[in-house]
């Protein structure tokens, strides 16, 4: 079985109550559904911090001043479009002041445009509780690494 890295950036958004912001994909190959934040591949020349605000923008039309220079390295292992991609994504944080801000998505190719299907911010607490697969399956490991003084840092089960 060959695998493929791609460099890529992701951003973990939280709005002013602490929900997170996650993009519901459609997988053109086999038409399945996954949640996953905002992001994409980094390009030639580009720092992976300058790619996880483009990808922001381009995304969700949200503010990419917001994305914060603090990342983590996440290791990813998931099937997409009937390829695996494996390896380590940078992970941002930006933080927004609104409640559930709109997202706006005309900065996209045909081919993203076409995979996103709908948004949702969702509580910090319950990712697991929406319909699909999240990815990366372990979003609040991500926000205790991010955000440490977040409301998740006392959660129960955590240790």
């Amino acid at each position: 079985m060959e695998s493929t890295h791609r460099p890529a950036s992701r951003v973990i958004c939280l709005d002013a109550s602490r929900r997170l912001l996650l993009l519901r994909r459609r997988d053109p190959f086999d038409g399945g559904y996954l949640w996953e934040p905002p992001g994409g591949g980094i390009e030639r020349g580009e720092t992976p911090l300058a790619a996880a605000r483009r990808e922001l923008a381009e995304e969700t039309g949200l503010d990419p001043a917001a994305v914060l220079d603090r990342s983590v390295p996440v290791d990813r292992d998931l099937w997409w479009n009937g390829r695996r991609y494996t390896g380590t994504e940078r992970f941002f944080v930006a933080e927004f002041a609104a409640e559930r801000p709109p997202l706006v998505r005309t900065g996209l190719l045909p081919d993203v445009q076409a995979s996103l299907d709908t948004y949702e911010w969702t509580a910090w607490s319950a990712p697991h509780s929406l319909p699909d697969p999240v990815e990366p399956p372990g979003p609040l490991a991500i926000l205790d690494a991010l955000v440490p003084d977040g409301p998740w840092r006392d959660r129960p089960g955590k240790g």
